[in-house]
């Protein structure tokens, strides 16, 4: 008896401790574990996206080439069509990037160097509330992804 109860107490743990990302992996650019990204109140997909509220995004990677710039290109896709995000989508993402111990990096960006993305985003009131999937991507010149990754969200209300 006292196995069975400390099986099915290791497994409760396991479940619980399990954590998964709401992030996938992208096509095009550096692959970076999903476990990388946080996405304030959204830790499964869909990520609830409410209208009128801000969303802040967090997430560690290692630049793989040498960047001497950075733009964000964030839209979401609806029926396969993509739909920029307002006022993110094609901006500079260089005064987002930091370096690990908390200090601006900017750009350019090392190969080989560990940063951290920091940004945040409101869900505009124009927005149709439907399920979405997220783009976000940091694109570095000549239309390179330097860093992709999708998220399944839903605007609400």
């Amino acid at each position: 008896m006292k196995s069975v109860v400390g099986t099915l107490l290791a497994v409760a743990f396991v479940i619980t401790s399990t954590k998964s990302s709401p992030v996938q992996n992208c096509s095009g650019g550096l692959q970076e574990h999903p476990d990388n990204y946080k996405i304030s109140d959204c830790e499964r997909a869909p990520c609830r996206l409410r209208k009128n509220s801000n969303i802040e995004l967090e997430f560690k990677f290692t630049s793989d080439v040498d960047a001497p710039s950075l733009k964000n290109n964030v839209y979401a896709k609806i029926v396969g069509i993509p739909f920029p995000f307002i006022g993110v989508d094609g901006t500079d993402a260089c005064p987002q990037i930091y370096l690990p111990d908390g200090s601006k990096a900017g750009c350019p960006l090392k190969a080989g160097q560990d940063y951290v993305y920091k940004n945040s985003f409101k869900v505009l009131e124009i927005y149709p509330k439907l399920k979405v999937l997220v783009h976000w991507a940091l694109t570095a010149p000549g239309n390179k992804d330097l860093l992709c990754f999708n998220v399944p969200a839903r605007i609400t209300s």
